[in-house]
């Protein structure tokens, strides 16, 4: 059997991912947490993630917000993981239910790095003689 690895996810793993993510954002948003770090704290599931066996599933998560308490949430929600796996195997039908691994989402940082970039007026002034040139 082949791993997958450098390899984009299966059409099974984007399934099951987007179903784990609904549930888990499912049971964040009720606030079945009891955990104080998570007390009233809207958390957003971007993307989860689960390995081709399906027995592990990375969650990519971000406080409302933002905010410098990310990484103790994201703390708080890895103390939880056995909690929110038991509660995944309750409400979905699978073989295994995955190990759950809870991870910061960095994406949204990023994407505001680089729009900040692009804005700034000597990259926006390339950007303009660029276009100009390709005539577009």
């Amino acid at each position: 059997m082949s791993r997958r690895k450098g390899r984009s996810p299966s059409q099974r793993q984007l399934r099951v991912g987007e179903e784990l993510r609904h549930v888990l954002a499912d049971i964040l948003a009720r606030g079945e947490l009891r955990d104080p770090a998570l007390k009233d704290l809207p958390i957003t599931v971007s993307e989860v993630r689960p390995s081709p066996d399906m027995r592990h599933a990375t969650a990519f998560v971000m406080p409302l917000g933002g905010g410098n308490d990310a990484a103790a949430v994201v703390a708080a929600l890895n103390r939880a993981a056995p909690y929110l796996s038991r509660e995944l195997g309750r409400r979905i039908t699978m073989k295994y239910t995955p190990t759950l691994h809870f991870s910061l989402d960095v994406v949204f940082d990023e994407a505001q790095r680089i729009d900040s970039l692009l804005r700034q007026p000597g990259v926006a002034r390339d950007l303009k003689g660029h276009r100009s040139e390709d005539g577009t």
